[in-house]
């Protein structure tokens, strides 16, 4: 039976408060990512505070699903973080508690998240969708002025198509313009052309003014009167400056649902298999259709079967009729006449099958549309938990709380889940890629990673210890770090001082003897470095005594005796050898003569190395091992026998 305990109350209060702080951070980050897309939309429109406050407020109904895993991410890996930073895990775990025990509370949390996630993308997120589209089309037909693109007609003004070529936004100007107005249909069709041009919405935005200069008025013209069909062809007027006032309400409207309403991103899950049935119906239908007009009208002949095909084609090769001939028998006129007639049936055919490919590339598009937001709304919710299994483990492992290391670990996992997610979206909905695979693919990815995560932090893994990474990129670069001896707080028992002399003594006469004994300076031959084993133990025996020495020496209260300590450098015992201590190791970059020769080189400046630690530990002994011998004086002397 499930009982609350005061553990999980104390996460619970951890998560909760860093949750909902990083909540609306992710949520003002995602909007205003999104924002940019629609900044011209409200730049510029005269909008009042109502409608911008409608429409950041779909905006943030929309994203919510979005900044939950990412929330959930950020506040898991800084609660853990500060529980593995404060030692208060460490004391959890000692009491017996697993990290799962630990978590329970926020995995029940997680789930009610994921599922509040669900019902925000099921109900209240169409919803939104739908206002949002409409605010956003509304919004768009303020004021077209700014709207008008280059290069292409627009059909914003009512009974007007206009066409700029370019346009300068910093003055307003437009340059290249073509109008064309239908005030009585496209009989009465008026055609402007003009340099240039500015338009500007009039103080009651019930009308827009167009000033145009240098340019030409064609207008189709009725003649008034009882014949009502008698025409004039046109009326030309060819002006400097013309201002034209077009009808236009620029008062804010909210613009019809329409088209919006059959997007799959304003449908539930339920509306949206329901009509996914339809839509693979009504493809199937025009799949079939566009068959039978191939068949029937396409070839002009029936289809054959595989069998009367190659009975026709050996008929055929049989026949002695040169085509070519019948075509150079034919009169000039008759041979223009069939080249116009074959190449306007290649062009009518091409066109036919290029708006059918189109056609029938939107209708499977929308229906795989359909089908990745079916999945979509499963999979974000599902993302809560894959966020939490992240971020939590990693908490723990890490233990760094605050917003340094979690907010770069959350944004790198959160960029990768958003790489993933968005290639396999582009190319299941370009049909590059199945469905399934491209809307499961940042989840596939990401949840074996969860496990893992959540595995090594169980069993208290060191797999993100940055100390263990740090200390094998220094050995392998050849970097190391100083020593860092400071006086100790509490000392149970004093350094045996004449002892540790004596073996700071012995050192320097081992050191001495080595050094005469292995010339370090010459260049070793490469046979015996890549080929013959040969580790240096004498090093190593030196090592460990010095090593001893300066342990014992480290419990001094004397100040120059500590700084002495810090001077004794960190010796290498076995890079001034061979490359490797495993000897295939070596003979295979003995054989690879390019890494064999970056290899050697190193060895080389590892063998420099030792020989300059070994002069240091010299000089050192020469400074230190008096002042040690008079502390032991001072020790001996101050001895009381009984």
């Amino acid at each position: 039976m499930f009982r609350i305990k005061k553990l999980d109350i104390f996460v619970a209060k951890q998560f909760g408060l860093l949750f909902f702080a990083t909540f609306f951070i992710c949520q003002f980050v995602l909007m205003m990512q999104f924002l940019w897309r629609y900044v011209d939309e409200l730049i510029g429109k005269g909008l009042s505070v109502e409608v911008l406050a409608q429409f950041f407020w779909y905006m943030g109904l929309m994203l919510m699903p979005q900044a939950f895993p990412l929330a959930i991410l950020l506040s898991s890996l800084i609660a853990f973080g500060n529980l593995g930073e404060s030692s208060e895990l460490t004391a959890i775990k000692a009491a017996g508690i697993s990290l799962f025990q630990a978590m329970r509370s926020l995995i029940v949390i997680v789930i009610a998240i994921a599922c509040l996630s669900f019902y925000f993308q099921e109900v209240i997120g169409p919803r939104s969708f739908i206002s949002f589209q409409q605010l956003l089309l509304s919004m768009r037909q303020k004021n077209p002025e700014v709207e008008i693109p280059e290069g292409i007609f627009y059909d914003g003004i009512p009974n007007s198509n206009l066409y700029v070529q370019k346009k300068d936004m910093q003055t307003g100007m437009l340059y290249g313009i073509m109008i064309y107005r239908m005030n009585g249909g496209y009989e009465d069709a008026a055609v402007i052309l003009a340099d240039s041009g500015r338009i500007q919405a009039t103080a009651e935005k019930k009308h827009l003014l167009l000033t145009l200069y240098s340019g030409e008025w064609f207008e189709n013209m009725r003649q008034s009167g009882l014949n009502v069909s008698a025409s004039i062809p046109y009326r030309r007027e060819t002006f400097s400056t013309k201002a034209i006032l077009l009808d236009f309400d620029g008062d804010f409207n909210m613009a019809e649902a329409g088209g919006i309403a059959s997007d799959a991103r304003s449908k539930g899950l339920s509306k949206i298999l329901h009509d996914l049935d339809s839509i693979h119906e009504f493809n199937d239908s025009v799949g079939h259709a566009y068959f039978r007009e191939a068949k029937n009208f396409g070839f002009r002949v029936p289809m054959l079967s595989k069998a009367d095909s190659l009975k026709a084609v050996q008929e055929v090769a049989k026949q002695t009729t040169n085509f070519d001939s019948l075509y150079l028998k034919l009169t000039g006129e008759q041979k223009q006449t069939a080249i116009r007639q074959a190449a306007s049936d290649a062009q009518m055919t091409a066109s036919s099958l290029e708006y059918k490919s189109e056609y029938s590339f939107y209708l499977n598009r929308e229906e795989r549309m359909h089908r990745m937001e079916a999945i979509n709304k499963f999979t974000l919710s599902l993302s809560c938990l894959i966020f939490f299994f992240i971020g939590a483990p990693l908490g723990a492992i890490i233990r760094k709380g605050g917003l340094g290391v979690p907010v770069i670990i959350s944004v790198l996992v959160f960029i990768i889940f958003y790489i993933l997610d968005s290639t396999g979206m582009k190319m299941a909905r370009d049909d590059n890629w199945t469905v399934w695979f491209g809307k499961l693919l940042g989840t596939a990815v990401l949840s074996p990673l969860a496990v893992f995560f959540t595995y090594k932090a169980n069993n208290d893994s060191v797999v993100f210890n940055v100390d263990l990474y740090k200390g094998l990129a220094m050995k392998a670069l050849g970097l190391r770090a100083k020593r860092h001896i400071t006086r100790k707080e509490v000392i149970i028992e004093a350094p045996k001082y004449l002892a540790d002399a004596e073996m700071l003594e012995d050192v320097s006469l081992k050191v001495t003897r080595y050094s005469e004994e292995h010339k370090l300076l010459r260049w070793p031959n490469p046979v015996k470095v890549f080929f013959r084993s040969g580790d240096d133990h004498e090093v190593e025996q030196i090592n460990d005594v010095l090593e001893m020495a300066i342990e014992n020496l480290s419990y001094t209260t004397d100040k120059l005796v500590l700084m002495r300590l810090n001077q004794y450098p960190i010796i290498a015992t076995h890079a001034h050898t061979r490359p490797f201590q495993r000897k295939w190791l070596n003979i295979l970059l003995g054989l690879c003569v390019p890494a064999g020769i970056f290899f050697y080189f190193r060895m080389l400046r590892f063998r420099f190395r030792l020989y300059k630690d070994l002069q240091t530990v010299i000089r050192t002994n020469e400074v230190l091992i008096p002042r040690v011998m008079e502390l032991g004086g001072l020790q001996g002397g101050n001895k009381t026998t009984i």
